[in-house]
């Protein structure tokens, strides 16, 4: 498996790795099928949401 950069969008690390779904949705990233979800890099979704990225990306990258 492909390690997730903060760089990717959203759609490309549910492709990479569907189990960080549910990181994504525990964080408060409810609408992971929306168009955004497929434009924006998940730094930019976390900056929208509020959310660390370090911290969301270190989650991610243990799985």
């Amino acid at each position: 498996m492909s390690r997730i950069t903060k760089e990717m969008t959203i759609g490309e690390i549910l492709v990479a790795n569907p189990d960080a779904a549910s990181i994504l949705m525990e964080a408060g990233m409810h609408c992971l099928g929306c168009p955004s979800a497929q434009g924006e890099s998940l730094e930019e979704a976390a900056l929208v949401h509020g959310m660390d990225i370090d911290d969301l990306m270190t989650k991610i990258n243990a799985l």
